[in-house]
This record gives structure tokens, C-alpha cells and sequence, in this order.
């Protein structure tokens, strides 16, 4: 990797002397023994003509520590998608492709995959965390399946397993094995991402021991919901749960005078063993969608339907037969966000599947860019490919690199949320260690959701145009999960909020006790606490602290030194969220609608710190996914693919580091030098990057590839190229 800015910066480039390596280091380790190579001077450039050997070797390990800790789990559903009828068609009508999908779920339910979503005492594995691998696995290939499964497995089967009780058992055993097709009927026409909002209404009847549900205006009707318009028997209902008993002596039915004791969920029988619609039940079809034919989205609404008062699912809450109400936690808000939390294998999915279809995209697109030949420096000479010209290098490789980070970073996550199921403790009985751990996962859950989204909409549009023509053909499959991905940065959490969610548990991070706290005190709240969370965080793993406790800062500190990445990363971060809690402070003293004002004039902000965060956890799963590499060939590769990430970032946000102070205007070029010296030295090795990702070849195995023979190996070998660097 040569120099190639003309700037005289005080950083160093990588260099192509091969008599160069990195400067020695003790490397830094954690308790597990996984150790991070320490340098601070630039990288090696890799061998530009590595042997095919090396290459898969070099996949291969990547693969590992890409696959993370339910390997097995992605292993089978890489059997489950070898078959190519596993693929979307472009050629089927709306119900062709919503009929497929739904056969489709019979093999999905064949794989086994199911009954890791559900407990040991449910009849399943209680394997959290090999069902969230496999339903994103289906995102590299069929998001209307992945949809499909998510919705009947994760959402229906999640509210069900997990704010129902005993006495679900039942439903549980029917939806596990697809003889009850249900549906998650929490958005509505009016109140979406504000769940507390909802205006569909639970009237309990303590005459008839029934809550009888309805739709009260135009705007209370369901909308968008998954299974509805085709499929769905069942649907798990979120309303507002009225209970008129004798103790606020309300008249039984009187919704106008009772008192709603907050948003609850209650199984729901919403159509016939035929297909058609139960008494006191409307149900429509939304047609036709941006994407996802196979999925029957439609609106369900309610005119004084009854169901059995043991419909609600009540492990959080219930109503007896004389109609009191009583719940384990009395504050109604806590008790919202509890159930709330319970859902939240959902969004973990809908960010892992999106950044399956990036990966799908960034394959087929790097594929073809080392295939395809466009331009040549002379006429004597062959044209070069695509991957050999610079720009193509820097609109793909970065964003290589981001995948890999979010990879890195959901891995983790799933891993977390898995830990924290199998620790067998119910929500209500939490230590405050325990209620900050679920926190903690609850908002990283809402970042890397929209962090996977975000980056999928980018990167499969960027991935498209970077195959020209061929990328809008519907054959090469790019449209496709352009259009099938393109709502999830909206549904399981619109982006926006989602960030700012991310944005204020930081601000609130971790306090002893959410008690009664409202919005506006929470945010009141995190101006004393913020700092919680950057002092635990930094305690919780031993790689990270030690590197952060191994920083120093001097003229001298290097940007490639990963203990300087780390310190410029968190210290945005930091920095951010105390600027922003003094923008907040005056709120302390206002009324409720002027501190209102305040709050939201500072949302720019608010969604800055989350950013900010996604960025710094993705670097630190970074930094030690490269620890647990044994392969140093493999090391060296990641350890570039890593520097690409945290250089982008910089780039990205130089103008902020430069308003801080932080980084100079020389050292800001340094790190735009270093980023295309870096992609230049991964062209090569930009096939194995996404070989690594283990996508099933026919998969990516497009029409766009064809016409190719001179090209048709996958690696170019030199014999006498060897090792990574």
C-alpha cells in the first residue's frame, strides 16, 4: 500500500516495503486468554496477487468469528436455503407469491428452527439465540419468508409465549407447529410508534366474564399488520385495557367514565376454521406493497367483539373473575416497558435480516466488480475491472467494512439476549443489575436496528448502481431486496425513534429505579446519571478497559493505534451527550410544555449521541472479533478491514473533531489518505471479505455473471504470491 496524497501529513501511510512491518507490540489480551495485536504504525499492504489457497484459508477463519456463537444454527439454515426454489420469484401475482411464502413455512418449520424460539416447559429448546441467528439467515435470501417467520414465530409467538402464562400453553403448542396462523395487531391507523397511544379498547364484562374489544374511531383500526389479510387465524392484540369494577364504581361498559389501566395484549380469535372473518371482526387486505409480495399485510378492526376474559396474556397483569385488576408492578409505566421488553427478539431480527440482505447485496456487487472489465490505462493494454478502479474500491470496501461491524455488533447482541433468557429469572424479580442489563440490551437493540436498516438502504441502492444496468434487472435479484428491505427501516420501530430511544437510555442510563418517572423526568433524570453508563460499559469487558486504560494521549499517538481509535470514538460520544445534557438543563425548572419545547428542539442532538454510540460498540465488536482470530494471515486482513471502519468514521465526522479540536486539519487528511491506501490494499482481497460471509453460492450465482469465462475462477492465483502480507 503506497502513499498516494500529495499532502505532507505527519501521519504515517501504509508502505509496500516488504522489509516493513508493524512495530512491535505485547498485543492486549482479555480473560479469556483472546488477544489483540497492539500497532501503531500502518499496516503492511496485502499481497496484491494472493494464491487461491491463502484466499479460502483466509475465508474460511473470517467465516468463524463472522458466524459468532450459534455457528450451528447458521450452518443449518445454510442447508435450508441450498435449495434453490428457496428464492424469490419476480414472475408470481400477489397471491402466488403470498401462497408460496406460506408453503415456504412448512420448510422453515421442518428445519427445527421454530423450536428454539420457544422454552423447554413450551415444548421448544429455549435456544434464543440459534432462532435469532436462523431467522436472520432467511434475510440473505427471502425477507418475505424472513418476514413471514418473524411475524408468526417471533411476533405472534413471542407475545404469546412471553406475556402469556400457563394457560396459553395450548396456543403455544398449536403456533409452534403452524396449526394457528397468528398475527401482532399492535400499529393502528393513528398511533404507531407511541404504543402507550393506542386507542383500541378491552372492556372487561363482569356479567359475562368476557372483554369485549373494539375500534373506537377511524384511526384505532389496525394497520399494516403481517398475516392478517390471508393467513392469520389468531392475532395477538395490544389495547387499552378498560376494567370498570368496584373499586372505582365506573358502570361495567361505560368506556367514557372507566379508567384504562395502560396498553396490555389479549389473544384474540379473529377468523373461522374457513377463512372468513369472526362475528364483530372487519378485516382488509393492503394489496399490492413497495415490496415483500409474499407477506399478506392487511387492517383488522373491532366492533364489540367478545373473548373469554383468560384471552389476556397475563404474566405481567390480570383480571379476575369479579373484574380486579392486579399486577406484580404497580407502576403503570414500568410495567408498559416491561411487557415491551419482553418483545424485543423482534427488532433484534428485523436489524440482523437487514443486514443479511446487505451482505447478499455487497456479494453480487463485489462479485461482479472482479469479474466485469471497464476502462483500460492503454490500448495495448486489457481494460481493468471494476474492483481496480479507485472510486469503485471506496463506494464498496467501506462499506464491507461497515457490514462486517455490524455483524460483529449483533453477533454480540444476540449472544446478550440469549445469555439473559437463560438465566431463568422472571422480569418482576430483577435485581437493579439485572433490570440495567435488559436496558442496556433493550436500547442496543434499538440502535443496531436502525444502525442494520439504515446501512442496508444505503449499501443494496449503492450495490445496485454499482452494477450498472445489470443491477436493475429483477433476474439479478439486487431490486428485489432493494424493495423488500426498504420498510424495515419503519416497522419493529421507525429509525428515528428507535436512534432517539438509543439516544435517551443513554441519557437516562441505568438509573436505580425507573419508578413513575414520565418522559420529561427521565430525560431531568439523565442529567445527573448519563455518565453510568460510559463507566460500566468501559467495566464490562476486559479487551476494552485495557485498552482504554493503555491509552495515552501525545503528539505522537497514532491513528492507527486501536487504543487512540477507541479514546476518539468514545470521546465523541462523551462529549455529545454532555453537551447535550446542558442544553437540557433549563428544562429542569420549566413547566411541562415549555420543557417539552426544549426536548424537542434538541432532538438533532439526541439522535447525534445515538449515533455516536453505534458507532463506538461497533468498533469495540470489532476489536474483539479480531481477537479471537488464531490465523495472524487472517488478523492482518481484519485488522485493515477494521482501520477502513474507524477511518470512515473519522472522515465522516471530521467536521465535528474539528470544531472540538480534537484532530487537526492535517491529521483529518491523514485519515482520508490512509482510508484510500487502505481500500487500495484490500481490492485484492475484496472477494475473500465477502466470501467470508458464507452466503450459499447460487445464491449470488446471478445472470449478471455470466459472459464471463476468461474470468470464471474465483481467484486469480499468482503461485508465487503467498501470504496475507
Amino acid at each position: 500500500m503506497s502513499p498516494n496524497n500529495s499532502e505532507n501529513t505527519t501521519e504515517n501511510t501504509a508502505t509496500t516495503d516488504s522489509s516493513v512491518t508493524s512495530s512491535p507490540a505485547d498485543g492486549i489480551a482479555d480473560k479469556s486468554g483472546n488477544k489483540l495485536h497492539r500497532s501503531t504504525s500502518a499496516p503492511k499492504t496485502l499481497s496484491t496477487a494472493p494464491t487461491a489457497e491463502t484466499q479460502a484459508s483466509i475465508a474460511k477463519a473470517l467465516q468463524t468469528v463472522l458466524d459468532g456463537d450459534f455457528p450451528e444454527a447458521r450452518e443449518e439454515t445454510r442447508s435450508l436455503l441450498a435449495d434453490p426454489d428457496i428464492l424469490p420469484r419476480t414472475d408470481l401475482d400477489l397471491e402466488q407469491s403470498r401462497a408460496r411464502t406460506t408453503e415456504h413455512l412448512q420448510r422453515v418449520l421442518e428445519s427445527g428452527m421454530p423450536n428454539h424460539a420457544f422454552r423447554a416447559d413450551q415444548g421448544g429448546t429455549g435456544e434464543t439465540g440459534r432462532c435469532l441467528t436462523s431467522i436472520e439467515m432467511l434475510g440473505h435470501a427471502d425477507l418475505s419468508l424472513m418476514v413471514k417467520s418473524g411475524v408468526q414465530w417471533g411476533l405472534f409467538g413471542g407475545a404469546v409465549g412471553n406475556l402469556g402464562t400457563e394457560r396459553h400453553q395450548e396456543m403455544v403448542g398449536k403456533l409452534m407447529n403452524l396449526e394457528a396462523l397468528g398475527c401482532f395487531a399492535m400499529t393502528e391507523r393513528g398511533h404507531g410508534s407511541d404504543v402507550q397511544q393506542l386507542e383500541t379498547t378491552a372492556t372487561y364484562d363482569a356479567e359475562t366474564q368476557e372483554f369485549i374489544i373494539n375500534s373506537p374511531t377511524a384511526s384505532a383500526e389496525k394497520w399494516f399488520i403481517g398475516n392478517a389479510a390471508r393467513d392469520g387465524r389468531w392475532a395477538a392484540v395490544f389495547a387499552q385495557l378498560i376494567v370498570p369494577d368496584a373499586k372505582n364504581a365506573t358502570e361495567a361498559g361505560d368506556d367514557a367514565q372507566a379508567e384504562s389501566q395502560g396498553v396490555h395484549c389479549l389473544l384474540v380469535r379473529i377468523r373461522e376454521d374457513d377463512g372468513s372473518p369472526i362475528d364483530g371482526v372487519r378485516i382488509g387486505d393492503h394489496g399490492h406493497k413497495g415490496g415483500l409480495k409474499g407477506v399478506d399485510n392487511g387492517t383488522i378492526s373491532f366492533d364489540n367483539h367478545r373473548v373469554p376474559r383468560e384471552a389476556l396474556l397475563n404474566r405481567f397483569a390480570d383480571v379476575d373473575e369479579a373484574g380486579n385488576y392486579t399486577s406484580p408492578i404497580e407502576n403503570p409505566n414500568r410495567r408498559f416497558f416491561t411487557m415491551l421488553g419482553a418483545l424485543v427478539r423482534g427488532r433484534v431480527t428485523v436489524g440482523a435480516a437487514a443486514g443479511a440482505a446487505a451482505r447478499t447485496a455487497l456479494d453480487i456487487a463485489v462479485t461482479y466488480a472482479n469479474l466485469r472489465r471497464q476502462f483500460a490505462p492503454d490500448d495495448s493494454l486489457p481494460e481493468n475491472r471494476l474492483i481496480e478502479h479507485r472510486w469503485h474500491r471506496l463506494r464498496l470496501i467501506p462499506r464491507v467494512a461497515r457490514a462486517y461491524g455490524l455483524q460483529f455488533a449483533t453477533n454480540k447482541l444476540i449472544a446478550r439476549v440469549h445469555e439473559l433468557d437463560q438465566r431463568g429469572v422472571e422480569p418482576t424479580e430483577y435485581t437493579k443489575e439485572q433490570q440495567a442489563d435488559q436496558r442496556e440490551v433493550e436500547a442496543h437493540a434499538a440502535a443496531l436496528k436502525a444502525a442494520n436498516t439504515a446501512h442496508a438502504t444505503d449499501t443494496i441502492q449503492e450495490a445496485r448502481e454499482a452494477c450498472g444496468g445489470a443491477g436493475y434487472m429483477a433476474e439479478n435479484l439486487l431490486t428485489t431486496l432493494k424493495a423488500d428491505s426498504d420498510v424495515f427501516t419503519t416497522f419493529e420501530g421507525d429509525n428515528v425513534v428507535m436512534m432517539q430511544l438509543a439516544g435517551k437510555e443513554l441519557m437516562t442510563g441505568f438509573a436505580k429505579e425507573l419508578g413513575g418517572l414520565n418522559p420529561m423526568e427521565m430525560v431531568r433524570f439523565g442529567l445527573d446519571s448519563f455518565g453510568n453508563l460510559l463507566r460500566r460499559r468501559t467495566a464490562a469487558d476486559a479487551l476494552i478497559q485495557n485498552l482504554v486504560d493503555t491509552f495515552s494521549d501525545s503528539e505522537e499517538t497514532s491513528l492507527f493505534d486501536p487504543a487512540y481509535q477507541i479514546n476518539l470514538l468514545s470521546e465523541r460520544e462523551d462529549r455529545l451527550m454532555r453537551s447535550l445534557a446542558r442544553r437540557l438543563r433549563p428544562a429542569r425548572k420549566m413547566d411541562v410544555d415549555e420543557a417539552a419545547k426544549v426536548v424537542d428542539g434538541a432532538q438533532d442532538h439526541l439522535l447525534a449521541v445515538g449515533w455516536a454510540h453505534v458507532d463506538r460498540i461497533i468498533f469495540e465488536a470489532f476489536v474483539e472479533a479480531e481477537s479471537k482470530l488464531d490465523s495472524e494471515d487472517a488478523q492482518r486482513v481484519l485488522e485493515q478491514v477494521r482501520l477502513v471502519y474507524f477511518l470512515s468514521c473519522i472522515v465522516d465526522n471530521a467536521s465535528w473533531y474539528l470544531e472540538q479540536n480534537l484532530l487537526t486539519g492535517t491529521r483529518t487528511k491523514a485519515a482520508r489518505a490512509a482510508l484510500n491506501d487502505l481500500v487500495d490494499s484490500l481490492g485484492p482481497w475484496s472477494q475473500t471479505l465477502v466470501d467470508a460471509f458464507g452466503i450459499p453460492d447460487h445464491i449470488t450465482d446471478l445472470k449478471l455473471m455470466e459472459g464471463y469465462e476468461a474470468m470464471v475462477p474465483k481467484y486469480e492465483s499468482d503461485p508465487a504470491a503467498g501470504q496475507a502480507g
